[in-house]
């Protein structure tokens, strides 16, 4: 930081679970942080799907430096290895968190960022930028005002501008005009939304752990309400994707999830659409009609809908940092450096590449994006990457280098990806030899970069994305389960 601008705290975007870690690591190095978030309460992303439980057990979901801040005050830590659900989360460790003094001197609520740049700087000038506070336009209760900071950590997530149902990245026709139906995200089934679904016919798209969660909701509302009906529809050929790696998981309630939902499809109580590819909504007899695109010379057609679940992934937004010169990934639209190491049309493995500040600096020296945000549409994002991220650009940015070069993580065996199918393979597809299944010797060896590699800038892992089944099912029917004796 410039002597000019070291005075000025560190504004951190979005108070989730990242944020607050980040302020947590800047307290800890005697930095005072500037934490806005948008919502009228903390880790609001996480409290929209507070009845979910996560796949991921308590050591993995804490930051170290946020545990230090509060075991200091008396705090409890929770079971490591029991799953909390992300109400839980909020309720015993981001709200503690949040309260300590520390912490609640630097929280503003309904601070929303709408705009970043360099004061007295436009996105062209360059003399002088370097030495230049940055400048937050926040929306507040109180209407929009200036905030300076001598850098930024925009941990303002992705869960907050869901994909479209429009296969092509764009709505589809009639999404708008359908919305009243339409739930993004994971709504609470069994809960509030609870009367919404009970007795009707819906539909769920996607192939994510947010699809199956939303699929063994509606199943089990389903055996209370008679009437309720489940059909998935999936852009593509292969679910192995959500059915994962059953036992050989690394986080095995991760594959429970997916043995429960392959359980349900087995025994008919879900149907399942591949290859539906949804182009257009429209009010048909009975409720609204999806349909798809043609394949293999057929229209598909769902009828009779009542409610739709788009559990179709995120994407950042991007706009609130136009004046920066900041370098994203074309396609995922994450930091530039980070995108072939978590490219999904490329890895479908079980381990990451452990990554720091240096892979996500922008141009704009001092702006950092971290978490979520920072994989842009990658879907393979899990918290413990969130919380080594921010402790590696936090000691960059308090000039500590020797510990941000330092970057290490430690994950599951199956990693942050989707796991090697177990599921469902193609006959004559053989599993990765490294990044599937059970880990075999040296797995960690076979997955990791040597120096070589790391100097070509590629992903390593030899894993490679499943190929296409060559046989497709018809479209326009739900796919029949086969006997037992098949399968």
């Amino acid at each position: 930081m410039k002597p000019q601008t070291s005075a000025l705290p560190i504004a951190i975007i979005g108070a989730g679970p990242v944020g607050l870690a980040a302020a947590a690591h800047l307290l800890l190095r005697g930095q005072q942080p500037l934490i806005l978030e948008s919502a009228a309460s903390i880790a609001a992303n996480l409290a929209s799907y507070r009845q979910v439980r996560l796949f991921s057990p308590w050591r993995y979901n804490l930051d170290q430096a946020a545990v230090s801040l509060l075991t200091a005050s008396g705090w409890q830590q929770p079971d490591p290895e029991s799953l909390p659900t992300a109400g839980e989360m909020i309720d015993h460790y981001l709200q503690p968190l949040a309260r300590l003094p520390a912490i609640a001197a630097s929280l503003h609520l309904q601070h929303r960022v709408i705009a970043v740049s360099r004061q007295s700087c436009d996105k062209v000038k360059t003399k002088g930028r370097e030495d230049a506070a940055f400048v937050l336009r926040v929306a507040t209760p109180e209407g929009e005002r200036d905030y300076l900071a001598s850098a930024i950590i925009d941990a303002s997530g992705t869960w907050s501008q869901p994909n479209p149902l429009g296969a092509n990245g764009i709505p589809a026709i009639g999404e708008e005009q359908y919305a009243a139906h339409i739930s993004y995200g994971m709504p609470d089934i069994l809960g509030t939304q609870r009367q919404r679904f009970a007795g009707k016919r819906v539909l769920v798209v996607g192939t994510g752990h947010s699809a199956a969660g939303n699929l063994l909701a509606l199943a089990q509302l389903a055996e209370q309400v008679p009437g309720t009906t489940l059909l998935w529809a999936i852009r593509g050929n292969h679910v192995a994707k959500v059915f994962g790696g059953g036992s050989a998981d690394g986080l095995p309630a991760r594959g429970q999830l997916g043995a429960r939902l392959k359980a349900l499809k087995d025994t008919g109580q879900l149907s399942l659409y591949r290859n539906f590819r949804i182009r257009q909504l429209q009010s048909g007899e009975h409720g609204i009609t999806v349909i798809g695109d043609m394949h293999q010379g057929e229209t598909p057609v769902l009828s009779d809908i009542d409610e739709i679940i788009a559990s179709t992934g995120a994407r950042p937004d991007l706009s609130l940092s136009r004046e920066l010169r900041l370098r994203h990934d074309p396609w995922l639209e994450s930091t530039e450096a980070l995108a072939p190491l978590i490219d999904p049309n490329e890895h479908s493995c079980g381990t990451v590449r452990p990554h720091g500040h240096r892979e996500l600096a922008h141009p704009e020296p001092g702006y950092y994006s971290v978490g979520a945000k920072s994989y842009g549409r990658a879907p393979n994002f899990l918290m413990a990457t969130g919380y080594e991220q921010v402790r590696s650009v936090v000691a960059a940015l308090t000039g500590d280098l020797a510990a941000a070069d330092e970057v290490q993580l430690s994950l599951p065996q199956t990693g942050i990806c989707s796991t090697q199918p177990v599921y469902e393979l193609p006959e004559k597809e053989e599993p990765a030899a490294c990044c599937g299944g059970a880990a075999p010797a040296g797995a960690n060896a076979c997955c990791a970069l040597d120096a070589t590699e790391k100097a070509k800038g590629n992903a390593g892992c030899g894993c490679s994305t499943q190929s296409e089944t060559p046989a497709m099912p018809t479209l326009s029917k739900p796919e029949a389960s086969k006997p037992k004796c098949c399968s």
